[in-house]
């Protein structure tokens, strides 16, 4: 007999954003693109056609579909303490689905969090002015767990970079590697090294039961991790006289759990950004030698792609 192995269901793409005014006149801003997905018991709804366990997704939106059409996501962000830091805004709103319905099991939100920097006007960062000064965002992935019983809730999150574009134009070779009938490439002991910096990294949340209270005691600072995460991928992609992509991308990993004892673990996706030298020989003109090379042409594919996961124990997964 054919088995249901996953039931998941709930809404993506929802917009929301948040002014936080305080009383000198400074403003925080955020903008958040959310999915939220739950399960439980819905499966008949799949095999019955039985639609009455099914919370519809656009309630999942909607505090209240028969009122005024709430979004439950704008209620959040009018209403939660934590709407400014985005993993525990995340928890909160992945808790309130498990704890509002009976049925409802598990739940998944997922947070991308779109960059706004305070314009600094004449040296000092602006009150209430904002520029999106890169397209680089702050990634959050909470799971509410209810699955072995409401008074036995657990609770994840994991917090990450998307899109952070780097480049250095020295200190960077690539030597020594495998070397067979299939290699063209040649050896080069200084080249330009690009990538667009995915990165996601584990914080562990200890209570269990995860309740309100626990989420409003939780000490960890998400901001700071985030913060450190950020500038360590920067300042080792900087200063690391890179022999591969592989040897910078396990220092930044090591430096992170050197500096955050809250993360388990960290994994990063680096593609290589290529800008490959064209040859200009043939109006006598040298630039194809690394000594010489100085004009480039970016290439978008085919390209390397290098994944790295270190973790404190041997058996962690991410």
């Amino acid at each position: 007999m054919p088995h249901l192995a996953l039931a998941k269901y709930g809404k993506d793409k929802v917009r929301v954003s948040r002014i936080v005014r305080h009383a000198d006149g400074t403003h925080d801003f955020v903008e958040y693109i959310i999915r939220c997905l739950v399960e439980g018991d819905v499966e008949r709804a799949w095999t019955h056609s039985d639609n009455s366990p099914i919370v519809a997704t656009d309630s999942i939106k909607v505090d209240n579909p028969v009122a005024l059409r709430r979004n439950t996501c704008n209620v959040f962000a009018k209403t939660s303490p934590y709407v400014l830091q985005p993993e525990k805004f995340a928890l909160d709103l992945a808790l309130h689905f498990v704890d509002t319905y009976s049925h409802l099991s598990r739940c998944s939100v997922d947070i991308v969090q779109l960059k706004w920097s305070r314009i600094n006007v004449k040296g000092k960062a602006h009150k209430h002015s904002f520029v999106r000064d890169g397209d680089e965002k702050r990634t959050v992935s909470a799971v509410v767990d209810a699955t072995k019983g409401k008074n036995a809730v657990t609770a994840t999150c994991q917090g990450g970079i998307s899109g952070l574009l780097c480049l250095k134009t020295t200190e960077s070779s690539f030597e020594n590697y495998v070397f067979d009938k299939y290699t063209t490439l040649k050896p080069v002991d200084d080249r330009i090294f690009s990538t667009s910096v995915d990165c996601v990294y584990n914080v562990p949340i200890p209570a269990s039961p995860f309740t309100k209270q626990v989420l409003s005691s939780l000490r960890i600072d998400f901001d700071a991790i985030y913060r450190s995460v950020v500038d360590t991928t920067l300042e080792i992609f900087a200063t690391h006289n890179s022999a591969s992509v592989q040897a910078t991308l396990y220092l930044m990993c090591e430096q992170v759990l050197r500096d955050n004892a809250d993360v388990s673990d960290i994994k990063y996706e680096l593609p290589n950004k290529h800008y490959i030298a064209p040859d200009l020989s043939y109006i006598g003109l040298k630039n194809t030698e690394p000594k010489d090379a100085e004009v480039f042409t970016p290439v978008d594919a085919p390209s390397g792609y290098i994944i790295g996961h270190v973790t404190r124990e041997a058996k962690a997964k991410l």
